[in-house]
């Protein structure tokens, strides 16, 4: 990247991101910061016109680009900055003068209102300007899919999908619409740029590597992203912090989906899919009925707290079947199994035609595993590993990696 290219970088208030703004600015990078206003947290007052800061040297403003979408709003200027360009479809994005409003007390997670004011002060700190993008409208339909994998027996991955339809797709609509050359998050991942190629590696420090999360992002925007804290370990992140003497150097990481931050999830599909919640049995590998349920959004495949049964023995969520309602539960071996088939299937470099060995990730926090993956018709592969894996999950992402790449990624069908 070319010294002194205009980012468009996504900041979510957190030490992440924060750091990956000020690494850029030090760069001699022309950075716009933005905060991604999703409508995660509903009990939590918030105006999207929080941001904006007095240190900034354009003032701050929100971008509704849902309301902009459905030519709700007319294009408009932030006093004291430009005119905002089309973003080359012939819509151009509206952006609303920002208002100061009182933060909330409450950290609940990511996107909420506290998050947005971390996210200015920092770029209040560099001088940067800074907006926040409006896309709750566009947030409903991951929360939509959230619900409907549930309610047909499948576990979803709202982070993986949230940055395939939602984030990086709309923070590269808007850099085209401010003339950024590049966007960039704080997303623990690498990528090689060669000319026109790109190639997505883990990170360094394997503990907090995203790759994983990442692999369904299209490889035209993966071309115009960057990853500054690639090759940096969570520590030295914090070190990068303390440097830039930033308030949220020792932050805490929120480890929860961002919309379930107490980690209710049945009380969320239960709001958006009440229907999914009808009772069926739970029953023994073995065939022996053991209790009835209320509902096959409480279980996933693993589980083995709340299971509402006593056999003498611990007992795991076998299987899920949307169509009878029946939990079938059973000892630890009944979770094992050597294969999983994916469908929805992206590349990053083309499809292979033939079989070929791999390291294959199930889940977020899964070591990959060796294994021989199979390209199938229709965007589908089958994964025979070398060892049995513990719990694989329909609903679940399935990443191929040669080695620390990123080749591809799916989605989990059965075993």
């Amino acid at each position: 990247m070319n010294r002194g290219c205009r980012v468009l970088v996504a900041m979510s208030g957190g030490v992440d991101s924060s750091v990956a703004a000020c690494l850029l600015h030090e760069q001699g990078h022309d950075v716009v910061g933005v905060f991604m206003r999703l409508g995660a947290h509903e009990p939590e007052e918030y105006s999207p016109e929080l941001v904006g800061d007095s240190c900034s040297p354009r003032p701050a403003g929100t971008l509704d680009i849902a309301s902009q979408r459905q030519g709700q709003a007319p294009a408009a200027t932030v006093t004291g900055g430009t005119p905002v360009p089309p973003d080359g479809r012939g819509l151009s994005l509206p952006v609303r003068a920002a208002t100061d409003a009182v933060p909330s007390d409450r950290h609940r997670g990511c996107c909420s209102a506290i998050d947005a004011t971390d996210a200015r002060a920092v770029a209040g700190r560099l001088g940067i300007p800074f907006y926040a993008l409006n896309f709750e409208e566009d947030f409903g339909r991951l929360k939509r899919y959230f619900a409907d994998e549930y309610a047909v027996a499948r576990t979803p991955n709202p982070c993986v999908m949230c940055n395939q339809w939602l984030k990086f797709g709309r923070l590269i609509e808007y850099a085209d619409a401010i003339g950024a050359d590049m966007i960039a998050t704080g997303h623990y991942a690498r990528l090689a740029h060669t000319g026109e190629s790109v190639r997505m590696f883990r990170a360094t420090d394997a503990a907090k590597d995203q790759s994983y999360v990442l692999f369904g992002v299209d490889p035209s925007i993966l071309r115009r992203t960057r990853f500054p804290l690639g090759e940096l370990t969570k520590s030295e992140v914090r070190a990068h912090a303390r440097r830039f003497d930033l308030p949220v150097h020792d932050k805490p990481e929120s480890q929860d989906i961002c919309f379930v931050p107490d980690r209710d999830y049945a009380r969320v599909v239960r709001r958006l899919r009440g229907d999914a919640f009808t009772t069926g049995v739970v029953r023994h590998v073995d065939g022996r009925e053991l209790a009835r349920h209320d509902g096959l959004p409480n279980f996933t495949i693993g589980q083995r707290r709340g299971l509402g049964v006593a056999v003498g023995e611990p007992v795991y969520v076998a299987s899920l079947d949307p169509q009878t309602g029946e939990v079938v539960v059973g000892p630890q071996a009944s979770i094992l199994s050597n294969t999983a088939h994916a469908s929805r299937v992206s590349w990053l470099h083309g499809a292979p035609t033939d079989a070929f060995r791999a390291l294959v990730r199930i889940r977020y926090n899964h070591e990959t595993a060796p294994a021989r993956v199979e390209p199938l018709p229709d965007s589908q592969v089958r994964v025979t590993f070398d060892e049995p894996q513990w719990a694989v999950t329909p609903g679940q992402a399935l990443v191929i990696y040669d080695n620390d790449e990123v080749l591809g990624g799916g989605w989990i069908d059965h075993r």
